[in-house]
């Protein structure tokens, strides 16, 4: 890593990729302009399946396996990286990305679903490495400090968002498992010195021998380990329970994360639409076998096989009207809540339900009230205060309320809950154990057939990074807490870290339950306040959606700074749960309103950073005019907007160009960088008329990208830089 280049830029998915296309070339010229090197880095699911095939491709088709070399780069102090939200791929995404690299000459395998050999298990090796969230805990070397820039808030204020009217009488309501799930059944144990080495997972069924599930497993001293399970029988009762209590009038729906918890959550997924449709399957199940249809893949994919079918298709309307109507991802298009697993996303789903007053979108096309089904108990406390203190409160005044920022602990794959390789679906009654080196049983379960079981670790290191990010968080936001819970296994562990160091620290931060830490962040910027939320990596994740998604009206817009623990960075920009839908639109009419604040923001940040890591005052330069020009957007009102003629993503980046050009020419630190930039400027304001013509006379019309996971750049590069003017003065 000699040559290392300044910063790395990720290449991605969806929205972020096509943003990315149009904002980089400003970026490399701009930050070259002062010597420094900007490189890109694919990390997008269809560059991810290609680094695991090189043996099937032509040597031209080849590529480097970008997110091994940025795992390695991140545990250097040479680090300093932009990170954009990726696709945590769903199998259903897997396929299709696997189907368009097919079509376009690429010789990689299919997924073999059920292998029947061992080059079969080999190849879904290989797969799995790619699904879910891959990217996440090969990158993520530091702890989490996420939050929105002053700017940004200070505009979400003075520019209110759309919030639904939230009505004491309203029916919406989260439900959960009364037991048997993966907060009831956990245990957890910190390990000792005697008890640190090698350790294996094994499953031993009823009058059976001892399976290995997991060996080769490492636990270092002070490393907290989980185990627990979710009962798949207590899921389906607890899913038929909803579904024949429901009032009426209420859409149902079930709220999960198949994405990032790739091994658990398809399958709870799955077992929601095999109930759902229990009477129809029960009916039709041989036709539904021969036809290859796995609930697992959800309506949409059933839809597709049975049609053709007169029979099956009447029978399976007939099954879909007898249930009570469902929670729509589109309803013009007919697209349930249950149609694909990655389509409802529990961090963007509930906050969106929880923003509209506690409504959703019906099969009618209109708003009702919600039963939002999220089974296990472990965080669905969290969004059943938050629906519970709006019923009480009222609505959010987003004019007036505080800003609440988090630090989460994620650093070396802390607490990655079901996207790893210590999550199993159980063949058979029996008892899984996790077996130390020494024969000692660290954790054991009684299990049945289809019971989800899964472990996870958080590492000392990282843990007590995390408590002293939350304390210097603390002080600087003053107020926030702990979100942890005594009555559970895990927070008990983390707890025992938590009340030393902080008595070392002469702090006192409160340690809360979930469920309380809600009600009081809530009161606290409903009172004007801002303070921190200090929590693991799943509410990490959920956290930075809901809030953000009711003060500022989206999470796109802020930013995570990963001090990374080895002396780099990494700065994480907005969640992309809505990217999809901002292709669909590309697609279909040219238009683009992502929001790149959030790459503004981790633009400057990161420069700030090189200025200070490497010496370089010419970044700090380029950092404090990054800031001046996000201010002007903002101040301007220069953000994308969703129609055709109005702001997209691409007259934005003009924006920020043009911005960020005019303060460079006006600052007086580096008199080479304004002379640099004074024509720039000129240019790009006197070309106004000109560029914004070009850049809005590509609208309106059916945008083809070459492709959805594997764009044609020669393609992507028009759509995205249409105006001439624009290019002849950026380059």
């Amino acid at each position: 890593m000699s040559d290392m280049p300044d910063i790395i830029y990720t290449k991605v998915d969806e929205a972020p990729e096509l943003a990315r296309a149009s904002l980089e070339p400003i970026i490399r010229a701009f930050a070259g302009a002062a010597g420094i090197s900007v490189e890109t880095r694919d990390i997008s699911v269809a560059g991810r399946i290609l680094a695991v095939f090189p043996d099937v491709l032509t040597e031209a088709q080849r590529v480097s396996d970008d997110l091994a070399w940025l795992g390695k780069l991140v545990t250097t102090p040479a680090a300093n990286v932009i990170k954009l939200p990726n696709i945590s791929a769903s199998q259903p995404q897997l396929n299709a990305a696997i189907k368009e690299l097919q079509s376009k000459g690429y010789a990689v395998p299919d997924y073999p679903e059920k292998p029947a050999n061992d080059a079969e298990k080999a190849i879904k090796a290989r797969y799995d490495a790619v699904k879910g969230s891959a990217v996440n805990p090969v990158l993520r070397e530091g702890n989490s400090d996420r939050r929105a820039a002053k700017a940004v808030k200070s505009y979400a204020q003075s520019h209110p968002h759309s919030m639904g009217a939230w009505s004491a009488e309203s029916k919406t309501r989260v439900a959960s498992m009364p037991g048997n799930d993966f907060f009831a059944n956990e245990k957890a144990a910190t390990i000792t010195a005697a008890q640190a080495g090698g350790a294996k997972i094994t499953f031993t069924p009823a009058g059976g021998a001892e399976v290995v599930l997991k060996d080769g497993l490492k636990y270092a001293e002070g490393t907290v380990v989980d185990a627990t399970f979710l009962s798949a029988r207590a899921l389906r009762a607890f899913i038929r329970e909803q579904l024949a209590t429901i009032e009426p009038g209420v859409l149902f729906s079930a709220h999960l994360k198949a994405t990032m918890m790739k091994v658990s959550d398809p399958i709870l997924f799955g077992h929601f639409v095999s109930v759902y449709l229990e009477d129809f399957i029960a009916a039709h199940g041989a036709d539904l076998t021969a036809l290859g249809w796995n609930p697992n893949s959800g309506l949409g994919d059933l839809e597709k096989r049975i049609a053709g079918s007169a029979t099956l298709e009447a029978a399976y309307r007939a099954a879909m009207a007898a249930r009570p109507a469902m929670y729509m991802v589109n309803s013009d298009k007919g697209i349930t809540n249950l149609h694909v697993s990655s389509d409802v996303i529990i961090d963007a789903s509930m906050p969106a339900v929880i923003r509209a007053g506690g409504k959703g979108w019906g099969p009618d096309g209109k708003e009702a009230d919600v039963l939002c089904c999220i089974p296990d108990n472990s965080y669905a406390c969290v969004y059943d205060e938050t629906v519970k203190y709006f019923k009480e409160t009222g609505t959010l005044n987003v004019t007036t309320c505080g800003a609440v920022s988090n630090v989460g602990l994620m650093a070396q794959a802390a607490e990655e809950y079901g996207s790893h390789g210590t999550t199993f679906e159980l063949p058979a009654d029996g008892v899984v154990r996790i077996v130390l080196a020494s024969g000692e049983v660290l954790h054991e379960h009684a299990v049945e057939k289809g019971d989800i079981w899964r472990s996870a670790t958080a590492k000392k290191a990282p843990i007590l990074d995390w408590i002293q990010l939350g304390i210097a968080r603390f002080k600087a936001t003053g107020a926030g807490a702990f979100w942890l819970d005594a009555n559970r296994a895990h927070d008990r562990e983390l707890i025992a870290y938590v009340k030393p160091a902080l008595a070392a620290a002469g702090v006192e931060i409160p340690i809360l339950d979930p469920r309380a830490a809600t009600r009081y962040s809530f009161e606290t910027m409903r009172a004007g306040k801002d303070c921190v939320t200090i929590t693991g990596n799943v509410l990490r994740d959920y956290l930075t959606d809901l809030f953000p998604i009711l003060e500022l009206g989206t999470s796109a817009k802020m930013l995570s700074i990963v001090k990374l623990m080895n002396g780099g960075g990494m700065f994480e920009t907005g969640a992309g749960g809505t990217a999809p839908k901002h292709v669909q639109q590309v697609q279909e009419e040219n238009h683009l309103r992502w929001d790149s604040l959030g790459e503004f923001c981790a633009l400057g940040e990161s420069f700030n950073f090189l200025a200070e890591a490497k010496g370089k005052p010419q970044a700090a330069v380029l950092g404090a005019a990054v800031d001046a020009a996000v201010q002007g957007v903002l101040d301007n009102n220069r953000s994308p907007r969703g129609r055709v003629g109005q702001d997209d993503n691409r007259t934005s980046h003009y924006w920020f160009a043009r911005y960020w050009a005019e303060a460079l020419a006006a600052q007086t630190t580096d008199a080479a960088l304004a002379a640099h930039f004074a024509p720039i400027a000129k240019a790009l304001a006197d070309g106004e008329a000109a560029i914004l013509a070009e850049l809005h006379g590509a609208e309106g019309v059916p945008a083809d990208l070459g492709g959805y996971y594997h764009l044609d750049p020669v393609k992507l590069a028009a759509i995205m830089r249409p105006s001439a003017t624009l290019n002849a003065i950026i380059g």
